[in-house]
Order: C-alpha cells, then structure tokens, then sequence
C-alpha cells in the first residue's frame, strides 16, 4: 500500500494518522488532513437532500418517480418504481458505468469527458435491469444521479449546489466539496490505479472528471470531515427523526452481514452496529462508519485501488494488506486489532461494505 490516512474517535477522544506516501516519484509524505475522493459516500449526502425534501412535502418517498420525472422514466417503469427504491438500490434499473467503461480505452478516455446526468441516466435505464422493481436489493450508481434529478427538479438548483448549501454546510464540514473540474484544489494525494496488476506499474488517476459518478460518488472530504458528517446525520442534525427513521429502514443484501437503508448501511460487528458508507472510484477508497451514538467513529481512505493479485479464477485473493486494514478497523471500531472480523478482509465479497460493489472489475487495460 502506498499510503492511507484515517481519523478515529471514541466518546470525546480523537486520533488522526497517516503512513506512506503521498507521491511515488517526489517521496511525499501523506497526512492525516489530506483531501480524498470518496466515491459512492457521496450516496448518504445525496439520500440526506432528498429526504429533507420529504420532510418539506415536495417529495413523497412511496410515490412512482415517473410523477417527478416523466420524461426520463417514462411507461411502466415510471409508475413502479419509486423514489425509495432508487435510495435503496431496489429498483432494478442497470448501472451506466457499465456503459461507459465498456473498454480498456474507455478508462482513459473518458479522463476529462464531461458527462451530462441525464445523459448517464439514459445509459442506465437502457442497460440490461438487474431485477424487477422491489424485488431485491441491487446496487446501481444510475439510482443516485436520478435522485439528483429528482433533487434538482424539485428545488430549482443543482443538486451539486443543494447539497452543498444544505447538508455539507448544514453539518458543518469545511473540506468537502464537487470538485468543478477534472483536478482536485487543496492538499491531496496521488491516487494509483492497479487493475488487478493491469496498469503495471500503477496509474495516477488523482486528475480525472467525476461528472460520470455525480451525485452517485464524485465528492472530495476529509477523514475528520466524513466522521463530523455521520454523527451530525446520526444525531439529528440534518434530518427529521421521521426522516432519519426511514434513512435507517433497510433492506437485506448477499452480505448478511450488511443491510442497505436509504444511502446509508448498517454493517453488523462481533462488538455491535454500525452505520456508514465506503467508496471506491479510480486510485482511492474510503470506509466511514460509526456507531448509531456516535461515539465510536472511524474513517478510513487509500490511494492504491485494487492492489490484490487474482486467483486461477479471476478472483482477487486477500493478502497482507488487506488483513493489516481489518486489524485497523478492528481496533478503531471493536477496541481489538482483530482483522478475523467478518467482511473486513475478504477483498471482493459479495457487496461487502468494505469494497465497494458498485465497481464491476476494469476491463484488461491495455500496457
């Protein structure tokens, strides 16, 4: 691992660390205040926007979206599927990304495309359902960039704008922002890129457009920042308890270890429950979970994606590092460097929360 940055806390005691290195040509250092894509976590502040919307009465959470957004979901998907399905992924509709990183030179490519939501949704919708609405729960970035249309329809402004103005600020954070072009502003690392060994040495993806991800994944923060943001959401800040009631509703997914609410999991620990997010776009990942008091917080981001080796099958097999980031987590949230948790060190588990199962595998990059 090149280098990794994580802030802790337990009751009123807080810890922030790095290691490694930020650069792999220059030598420099990470530090715990460095910026980071965090990916699908931009999900929870998405789903935040919108239920505020709910408590407001401009959207109803069981109505069909076709209601707000006929002329992208039109026919019968628009009357069946709802504005909660899409919060928890049980909607059916097929993920875009799938679409746009069809090929090898896709990823490269589409490194300063910009994407138009509507666009993206469109790809959605026209790939192949992954299941009947409401019939299981199915992970797909096209139900978030829609929830930003449904936001952006509702309230007038971007849903990049809303959310900043209404949940980034409302919860106090200060190093958290949509990036408005393909590079990121303040003190950041670069964020490396494996494939699986296919980008051999690792790529540098740290300047890229995350228009493709939007309101599904493209936000920047902090470890301290995603950590002041759960517990600002699980205390009551930034929702109505009706409101946070119905965020924390889940539904069950293939880790029985994790259930799926509205933008936010509840992950299940030998030492109890947890509520969060993970992320993982092109050269970083991040973990954020808290206990439902939050009391006992960590946050967790990487700036070297898919480092494991593949088995016979393709699989990725768990190694060293993976098993030094379950002592981590073990000891931040349990009280014990126990890395035997579940979920914390398979690296590819069936939407285990800690790798993020919106990501199908790259296609074979070209050397």
């Amino acid at each position: 691992m090149y280098g990794a940055y994580s802030a802790v806390r337990s009751g009123t005691a807080e810890w922030q660390g790095a290691s490694g290195i930020a650069d792999v040509d220059s030598g420099r250092p990470t530090t715990p205040q460095m910026e980071h894509r965090i990916g699908s976590i931009t999900k929870t502040f998405t789903a935040v926007g919108v239920l505020q919307q709910v408590r407001k009465g401009h959207i109803e959470l069981d109505a069909p979206i076709g209601r707000y957004l006929p002329e992208l979901v039109p026919g019968e998907r628009g009357r069946t599927i709802t504005v909660r399905m899409l919060l928890n992924h049980t909607s059916g509709i097929g993920d875009h990304a799938g679409a746009i990183f069809a090929t090898a030179d896709s990823i490269e490519g589409n490194r300063f495309h910009q994407f138009d939501p509507r666009e993206l949704a469109r790809l959605g919708l026209k790939a192949e359902p992954l299941g009947k609405p409401g019939q299981a729960h199915h992970y797909s970035n096209t139900n978030f960039v829609l929830a930003g249309l449904l936001l952006q329809k509702v309230t007038g402004k971007s849903p990049e704008a809303y959310i900043t103005e209404h949940v980034i600020r409302k919860a106090g954070l200060r190093h958290t922002y949509f990036p408005r072009s393909a590079y990121l502003t303040g003190p950041h690392s670069k964020m490396y890129e494996a494939a699986y060994g296919g980008f051999n040495p690792p790529r540098d993806f740290s300047v890229y457009n995350l228009s493709w991800a939007g309101t599904a994944g493209s936000l920047v923060s902090t470890m301290a920042d995603l950590n002041r943001f759960y517990r600002a959401l699980l205390g009551g800040e930034l929702l109505a308890p009706a409101q946070l009631r119905q965020m924390k509703t889940t539904v069950p997914t293939e880790d029985r270890t994790l259930r799926y609410g509205l933008g936010l999991f509840r992950l299940q620990l030998p030492c109890g429950e947890f509520w969060g997010h993970n992320g993982l776009v092109l050269g970083a990942e991040t973990w954020s979970m808290s206990s439902a008091d939050g009391r006992r917080q960590m946050s967790l981001g990487f700036n070297l994606t898919r480092h494991q080796k593949l088995d016979g099958n393709g699989h990725p097999e768990t190694g060293p590092i993976d098993v030094a980031m379950g002592a981590h987590i073990g000891q931040a949230l349990c009280g014990k460097s126990d890395s035997r948790l579940p979920g914390l060190t398979d690296p590819n588990p069936p939407h285990s929360p800690l790798v993020a199962p919106q990501e199908r595998p790259l296609p074979a990059p070209r050397r």
